[in-house]
């Protein structure tokens, strides 16, 4: 699976960051963005979080192409 990050709707409220911070960082100035937005199975659970609390919507998984 892949991590997306959509920079239009992400307000950087740091939710993701709180419960992945191994899976996700804050731009200084900007969006959140994942650190490796390929996901394997063993971080799977903590993206999964990361996307549920996002009181925006910003992120998304996607099946890997």
């Amino acid at each position: 699976m892949r991590v997306h990050v959509d920079p239009e709707l992400c307000q950087g409220t740091g939710l993701c960051v709180a419960v992945a911070p191994e899976e996700f960082e804050l731009a200084e100035h900007g969006p959140a963005r994942p650190l490796n937005p390929d996901v394997d199975e063993d971080r799977r659970r903590a993206v999964e979080e990361a996307v549920q609390v996002c009181p925006v919507g910003a992120l998304r998984l996607s099946p890997r192409r």
